[in-house]
Formats: structure tokens, C-alpha cells, sequence
């Protein structure tokens, strides 16, 4: 346990005794909602007195412990410092049904209201991303935290060019090292050495049709027995960035789940195994052998030097971002990339020329069909 880590804990036992009841709309005029969740939603509303705008966070009290509510008020109030890092404005009370707390507001939405389905975004404003999350990333992880909930609607946009973002929902954020129970889900971002817990209780997937014979009791007696338990680290985040960026440079995932029998993933462990060379076996829990296993491949795509061709749906990219994917996307966590490294791979192009001109194409498409759209609209609305 780092410094940081414990200071987060005896500030949320000190916040615990200083918690006061307080009436929303007396202090603030609540605007709209801006999103909602499992954890509850986020309405931005305007201080009354100073007309300050801002997003408050609703926890429901009845599904929400009150210290989970105070780790992360007080994990984005005094160690979310970094400027892509969503902060705590310092604001914390309760009603008689919420635990609340004030956040900085992004008026712009998040990653995923800018990445059009099977186009994505423009390559430049995807590397402009991925810097700024890579940043705070590294923050977090020099601080002894891991975000654990990397996505396209945990990244808010403070403009619509992308320019400034900031990565925020820190309810899923562990130390490092911390021992939780693995849960596998069907998901490309799901890290593939959670698969060894796939199909238990954790998991968050249907029960296999070979359970449904056994009684609730035995049930659970057997799934205890399976609980596979497992250290919080930093390269569950790492992963994650790697499937964010795919997704933002094509509007897609690499494969429906990362699991041994998903077809497209398969295609991927084939060409990493065979790119990595046949004396570096392919197992999520191998330890770092020598130096060379920590070299990035020089991949070219032509099969040329001994490799196979590149995986089908990484075939658009250069060889600069196959080797940026090859690192965050090393299926062994112990050899995964961390994101600061991966910064050394931004400032050229990622997209083959012939797959950018195709998607500047389809982004101009969409432009003009959604401009027609709103032309339309404004139309329809003078009508009335």
C-alpha cells in the first residue's frame, strides 16, 4: 500500500464524521441530466449564489455504502490532480435518499457522442486523446491506483475537437496489489487473463446449462470452490487504452469478447504469437524471460522475416500502430505496455493511406446527411 492509498483512507473516515444533510434545490438550480448509471446519475445544475456551473453525482444511499461514496469523493477531490483527470470541486453532503458530491462539469458529452459506428474518429484527434489519457493514467498508476473502468463514456469532452479531455467515474479504482475475486465479461475490453474465472457466480454471464440441474446450495457450494482471486495491477488499464484507441480509429472493436473461442481473437493471438517468435510462448502467466521479450516486433504485414500475415482486422494500420497495439494488447499482463510507453508511438500515421482517404470519405458522408438533418429540423420547427 502506497502513501497515497493510505492517506485515501483516513480521509474517508475523517470525511465520514463531517458529512452534512442539505437540500439540493436550496443551493443549486439542477439543469439537466448529463448521465446515469449503475451507480446512480449526474445532473448538471448552476450555484445559486456564485452561478457556478457543475455536475452533481446522486449516489442512491440505499445501494450505496457510504465509505465506497467517500473514496471516491475524496480519490477526485485530492488526488485527481492531474488536468485529464475529472475533479472533485470540494462540495459533499447527503439528502434523506442520496449521498451527493460536486464535480468539475464537461459541457461537451463524452468520447462516445464523437465516434461514428464503423468509421470512428479522425486519426488526429485520436492521438490528441490518447495522450492526455495516457497521462492520467500514468498519474493514477504512480500514485498506486488503477481506474479498472477505461471506456468511451468514462472520458468527457471539455471541447468538441477533443482537444482537452479528462477521464472520470473512478468507482471501480482499487490500489494496486489489492487481492479481488476475478470476474470475466463478455467484452473486448475484458483483459484476457480473466478468463480463468469465466462461467463463475462473479462472472457477469449467463449460468452454463450444465449448472441447471444442481440445486441452489450445491450451486454455490460449487461456484466458492471455482472463486478465483487475483492482484489488482496496473496493466488491466493498459489494455483497456489499447481497445479505446481501436475503437476510436475505427468505430469498431478488434473482436466481439476476449476469449479462446472468439474467432477474431483467435486470428490476433496467432499473429502476436507468431510475430513474438516461437521461443516466446504465449502464456497469460509467464514471467519476463529475458530482454528481448520486452522489444516491440518490427512488423511489416507481408509475412516477410519469418512472420505471419497481420491479423485481418489490424490489416489498415502502419506498422507504428501495430506495434503500439502489439504492446498495450500483449495477452501476457506481466509483458503489457504501460501507457506512458505508449506515448513514444504518437506523432505519425496510424491508418494506411488507402483505409484514411476511405474513412475521410465516409466521415464527409455522414457530415453531409447529418447537416441535411438538422437543415430539415429547423425547417420543421418554423413550420410550426
Amino acid at each position: 500500500m502506497t502513501a497515497a492509498t493510505k492517506l485515501l483512507e483516513e480521509m474517508c473516515h475523517l470525511t465520514a464524521q463531517s458529512l452534512t444533510p442539505m437540500d439540493t434545490s436550496e443551493h443549486f438550480k439542477v439543469l439537466k441530466l448529463l448521465g446515469e448509471g449503475s451507480y446512480g446519475k449526474v445532473m448538471l445544475a448552476v450555484h445559486r449564489k456564485r452561478g457556478t456551473p457543475m455536475a452533481l453525482k446522486f449516489f442512491p444511499r440505499q445501494s450505496t455504502s457510504l465509505f465506497s461514496f467517500l473514496r471516491e469523493y475524496n480519490l477526485s477531490l485530492s488526488f485527481c490532480t492531474h488536468p485529464s483527470l475529472t475533479r472533485a470541486l470540494g462540495i459533499v453532503y447527503s439528502t434523506p435518499s442520496h449521498y451527493i458530491f460536486a464535480q468539475q462539469a464537461s459541457l461537451f458529452g463524452d468520447l462516445f457522442d464523437v465516434m461514428t459506428p464503423e468509421v470512428g474518429m479522425e486519426e488526429d484527434c485520436c492521438q490528441r486523446v490518447v495522450s492526455q489519457l495516457c497521462g492520467a493514467l500514468s498519474h493514477l498508476h504512480s500514485l498506486g491506483f488503477v481506474h479498472r473502468d477505461v471506456k468511451p463514456e468514462n472520458v468527457f469532452l471539455c471541447d468538441s475537437a477533443c482537444r482537452w479531455v479528462k477521464l472520470g467515474d473512478f468507482g471501480m479504482v482499487k490500489a494496486r496489489g489489492t487481492r479481488i475475486p476475478e470476474v470475466w465479461y463478455s467484452s473486448p475490453y475484458c483483459t484476457p487473463e480473466a478468463e480463468i474465472a469465466r462461467g463463475n457466480e462473479d462472472s457477469w454471464s449467463s449460468t452454463n446449462d450444465e449448472n441447471s440441474n444442481f440445486k441452489e446450495d450445491e450451486y454455490t457450494k460449487r461456484t466458492k470452490k471455482q472463486r478465483v482471486w487475483t492482484s489488482v495491477e496496473a496493466s488491466t488499464d493498459s489494455w483497456a487504452l489499447g481497445i479505446l484507441t481501436y475503437a476510436m480509429l475505427t468505430g469498431s472493436h478488434p473482436w466481439a469478447e476476449t476469449a479462446s473461442d472468439c474467432c477474431s481473437y483467435i486470428k490476433y493471438r496467432d499473429w502476436f504469437d507468431s510475430a513474438k517468435g516461437p521461443d516466446d510462448e504465449l502464456d497469460v502467466w509467464a514471467e519476463p524471460q529475458t530482454e528481448s521479450t520486452l522489444k516491440t516486433p518490427d512488423l511489416n504485414g507481408n509475412g516477410e522475416k519469418g512472420y505471419s500475415p497481420v491479423a485481418p482486422q489490424f490489416a489498415c494500420f502502419t506498422e507504428l500502430a501495430c506495434s503500439f497495439f502489439q504492446s498495450l494488447l500483449d495477452p501476457r499482463p506481466q509483458l503489457r505496455g504501460r501507457p506512458e510507453d505508449a506515448l513514444s508511438y504518437l506523432g505519425d500515421h496510424w491508418m494506411m493511406e488507402k483505409e484514411r482517404l476511405r474513412l475521410k470519405k465516409e466521415r464527409e458522408k455522414n457530415n453531409g446527411k447529418n447537416a441535411i438533418k438538422s437543415v430539415k429540423e429547423m425547417e420543421g420547427r418554423g413550420e410550426r
